[in-house]
């Protein structure tokens, strides 16, 4: 994977740089806005590292300019150091496509490019992919271990929604963000749904791929497999 780093905290992208090149990623690096902008347009990469608070341009502008102006479609993670939701909208409103709050794990970011790649590698036929889930956004259909399952739009939209960020925890802020929009719920809806989509997806299997991590929020992984 080529990857550029658009970071003006010279430590945190040398290790940055140091980790992927180690995992056989090539890495490129910007220290402003305005540089890493060009960069990004100017040359081809999978996947574009960007923090939010950069000198010249912030990265909430570059990614604005990157999506509306450039019309280029890298897959962007987006670093911020404050873990607040009005700062995750405005990263997801520019374009972002994930995000991640300082300080976080090496292995959890690639982790997260990982999915981004796929995730555009996977444009022509949108089937998300879990142990034995698969989740066909085109059709929406939903099968695991070969066994069709009924979903009602809501329990689909949570379901994408970790299938996307698996394996990362989604916090309760952000599912409901993502299904619901600005027009949240009751506090008790989400877990109504989350516990309706166990019914479905885990219940009738030997193994749940579901996972509650209590007082943050769920993720769908395979803790037997590889995610």
């Amino acid at each position: 994977m080529r990857i550029l780093v658009i970071e003006d905290n010279s430590d945190i992208a040398a290790n940055l740089g140091d980790y992927l090149e180690d995992r056989h990623h090539t890495v490129d690096f910007a220290g402003d806005g305005i540089t890493g902008l060009h960069r990004a347009i100017v040359d081809e990469f999978d996947a574009i590292i960007l923090d939010l608070n950069l000198p010249g341009m912030d990265g909430l502008e570059v990614c604005r300019k990157l999506r509306q102006e450039a019309r280029k479609q890298t897959p962007v993670l987006m670093l911020t150091a404050r873990d607040e939701l009005a700062q995750k909208l405005a990263g997801f409103e520019s374009g972002a496509d994930d995000y991640l709050v300082k300080p976080f794990a090496l292995q959890e970011l690639e982790a997260r490019l990982a999915v981004l790649l796929r995730r555009g590698q996977g444009n022509t036929s949108r089937v998300l992919n879990v142990s034995d889930l698969d989740y066909n956004l085109d059709t929406l259909e939903v099968v695991r271990a070969g066994k069709s399952i009924t979903l009602n739009p809501t329990a689909l939209k949570i379901l994408q929604v970790l299938m996307e960020a698996s394996p990362a925890v989604v916090t309760r802020q952000e599912l409901e963000t993502r299904v619901w929009g600005e027009e949240l719920p009751d506090s008790d809806s989400l877990r109504v749904h989350i516990h309706g989509l166990r019914a479905a997806v885990d219940k009738p299997f030997s193994n749940p791929l579901i996972q509650t991590r209590h007082g943050i929020g769920y993720r769908i992984v395979d803790l037997d497999g590889n995610r």
